[in-house]
């Protein structure tokens, strides 16, 4: 069964990266600790932390600036393996950007940019499912979601699974 066209695989791999960027890879929920609620919301490049129960409801921070908030603690190797996705992210963005204004051109490089893209990817839901798995095991308790990860690893397999001839 093929699940794209070899003539739509580039703008999969385009839509796909973009989608990836913009959907949250995880998705936390902590019911009431010491009276106070959190919902961590987990973008590739930000951290939305709403909070119940305190004065200061909504928190935004970047994965360098919350990874600097946890260090020193169990916790930061997590935050270090959400950097390390979205620096992969960047480039996978990147590269989707340029393969969207210079399809001909990267088309006709040494490396297929479907399966580059696809390559990307399944990495970054590797690294991002690493760091979801440390999140739930080494510090804040709740209920993870990981909704990117899953979507980017389907992205990855439809992306390296492409006939492409």
């Amino acid at each position: 069964m093929v699940w794209v066209r070899s003539e739509h695989a580039g703008a999969l791999a385009v839509v796909s990266t973009w989608l990836c960027a913009l959907l949250p890879w995880n998705v936390t929920y902590t019911s009431s600790v010491a009276g106070v609620s959190l919902l961590y919301v987990r973008f590739p490049f930000v951290e939305i932390q709403y909070a119940w129960g305190i004065s200061q409801g909504v928190t935004v921070r970047d994965p360098l600036s919350a990874m600097a908030l946890q260090s020193g603690q169990t916790v930061a190797v997590a935050y270090q393996a959400w950097v390390v996705g979205a620096a992969l992210m960047a480039a996978a963005l990147l590269f989707s950007i340029v393969y969207y204004l210079r399809e001909a051109q990267v088309e006709s490089g040494p490396l297929d940019p479907v399966r580059l893209v696809g390559g990307l990817l399944g990495l970054i839901g590797v690294v991002l499912g690493i760091s979801t798995y440390l999140l739930a095991t080494r510090g804040i308790p709740g209920i993870p979601l990981p909704l990117g990860v899953v979507i980017a690893v389907v992205f990855a397999g439809v992306l390296l699974t492409v006939d492409r001839t």
